[in-house]
């Protein structure tokens, strides 16, 4: 959810209203039972002004909220209902105990209108009998512990690119960041569509626009009912042109699949568009899969394989950089690991124990979605913390905030991998309330290995080839900056791209 726009203070005027009228709205507005606290409201705004006025990310300012007032909040923005969860024991109530309630996805108003009924892929899948066969279609086939191996070459192929392009500049500032968001988004292209684009440099833009946009609070979606709101706001039409170019792409890949198949392709090379394809043919499913199913799975798989693993690679080398001590000790252990070899190779990561922990500590303080993907209380009667949840209320985990709780985490706010070296060190595969960057339960993100593969596989190769400098014209002493990016889409990155001046300690082959 992005930073909501000082426009949206512009309404204040219309909370200027009989002082009965608002009596009477605030009465049938008021949830049945015992709601979750809320901090003061405003008529018509609700708590938006909780949120525009914060100065900061919805996960900063919601985290803070939760410090007054209490680990679940029931928000009001706009119109919408929202119940954000800011504790271990919260969300362990809503993804595990409670999981069933809270187990289907809210689909904005402009959401609909990218995503036509029965296609919705499997982010935005209704909790079903359809979203369970979709679920296992993607674990079993599409991202199991085989098929995430199957694509190690690609991998590699990718990674060496990426090495190559740092290599040309050694001795000069690098954006580290621009690279690693390519290196990300080529390898998920290939493992999922099987090339790379020709045009990739508009695909990026095309995705990273429609991250932003379907994170985006717009006014039709904080005021669900009102007609008005649809006519004032330019959502609908960006929405609109972004589904007609996003459709344009996908029909085209689809189409060259559907025509290659056709012609006696090898079934043997199969990429992920290919698995779904064949499913479709062989049509022996419960719930036949569509096209359009098919479309939407393809753009849930781009934008979860890429954008996370850019945005975790990006901020394990910043803090690598900023905790000199980190950097040395994980550089001395992937050189000690890899000795004598020319590049890096997945079969050569097992070894890389710190590297592992250095990944596992920028995830807890960099959760790449830091309110994880919002959940919608389907059920009358649900209750977390005691309090009663409205049916129909979007449900957020704000897993950045408790990932930093003190309570939960010695010196919470440094980056120290070793913490993770404890025998009884939580684990991020949804056992751990405490840390919880993937989600879990049944919504967890099905693509956690499709992701940490790309992720391991590019910092092990930096580590191993490169020392890490800041560029000079930034002064002696100056610190690496850590601000978050102003604005949010589902992940969120650097405020800055990732400048820095690689000094090769390992040649990179040439190919």
């Amino acid at each position: 959810m992005a930073a909501l726009p000082l426009y949206l203070l512009l309404l204040l005027p219309l909370a200027i209203v009989p002082f009965l009228f608002l009596k009477r709205a605030a009465r049938r507005r008021t949830p049945a039972g015992r709601p979750p606290p809320s901090p003061w409201a405003l008529p018509v705004l609700g708590h938006l002004h909780h949120l525009a006025l914060a100065g900061s990310l919805p996960h900063r300012a919601m985290r803070d909220l939760a410090r007054r007032h209490g680990p679940l909040l029931l928000l009001r923005l706009g119109g919408l209902p929202v119940v954000v969860a800011s504790s271990a024991d919260a969300a362990r109530e809503v993804m595990v105990t409670r999981d069933v309630d809270f187990a289907t996805r809210p689909i904005s108003r402009m959401t609909r209108l990218c995503i036509p009924d029965g296609a919705e892929g499997i982010i935005f899948a209704p909790y079903g009998d359809a979203w369970r066969q979709i679920r296992k279609v993607c674990t079993v086939e599409l991202l199991s512990a085989r098929r995430v191996r199957s694509f190690r070459p690609v991998r590699e192929e990718e990674a060496a690119r990426l090495l190559r392009a740092v290599a040309a500049a050694a001795g000069a500032a690098v954006n580290l960041s621009g690279l690693l968001s390519a290196f990300a988004a080529d390898s998920a292209v290939r493992a999922i569509v099987g090339s790379r684009f020709k045009d990739r440099d508009r695909f990026l833009a095309l995705l990273e626009r429609g991250i932003k946009l379907f994170a985006k609070m717009s006014l039709p979606d904080l005021y669900p009912s009102s007609r008005l709101a649809m006519l004032v706001s330019r959502m609908p039409r960006r929405m609109k042109r972004h589904r007609e170019e996003g459709a344009a792409f996908m029909d085209a890949i689809v189409r060259e699949h559907q025509e290659n198949r056709a012609a006696g392709a090898d079934d043997d090379d199969e990429d992920l568009l290919d698995v779904l394809l064949r499913i479709q043919r062989d049509g022996d499913l419960q719930f036949p899969i569509s096209t359009d199913n098919i479309k939407s799975t393809v753009g849930d798989m781009f934008a979860g394989g890429s954008d996370t693993a850019a945005t975790t690679l990006q901020w394990a080398m910043a803090e690598l950089v900023r905790n000199p001590r980190v950097m040395q000790k994980a550089q001395a252990e992937v050189r000690r690991v890899l000795a004598g070899q020319d590049k890096v190779r997945e079969d050569s990561l097992g070894e890389l124990a710190y590297m592992r922990l250095v990944i596992k500590e920028a995830l807890r303080l960099h959760p790449p979605a830091p309110l994880l993907l919002p959940r919608e209380c389907r059920a009358d009667g649900c209750k977390v913390l005691g309090f009663d949840v409205p049916r129909g209320a979007m449900v957020l985990v704000n897993a950045w905030a408790i990932s930093r709780d003190p309570e939960l985490w010695e010196a919470a706010e440094e980056f120290v991998p070793e913490r993770f070296e404890r025998g009884d060190a939580v684990d991020f595969r949804g056992a751990d309330m405490a840390f919880t960057p993937f989600g879990a339960g049944r919504r967890m993100c099905p693509g956690m290995a499709f992701g940490l593969a790309n992720v391991e596989l590019a910092l092990a190769g930096l580590l191993y080839h490169f020392d890490w400098e800041m560029p000079a014209d930034d002064g002696p002493g100056e610190t690496l900056g850590m601000a978050e990016a102003e604005e949010m889409g589902v992940t969120v990155r650097l405020r800055h791209d990732l400048l820095l001046v690689p000094v090769v300690r390992v040649p990179v082959p040439v190919d």
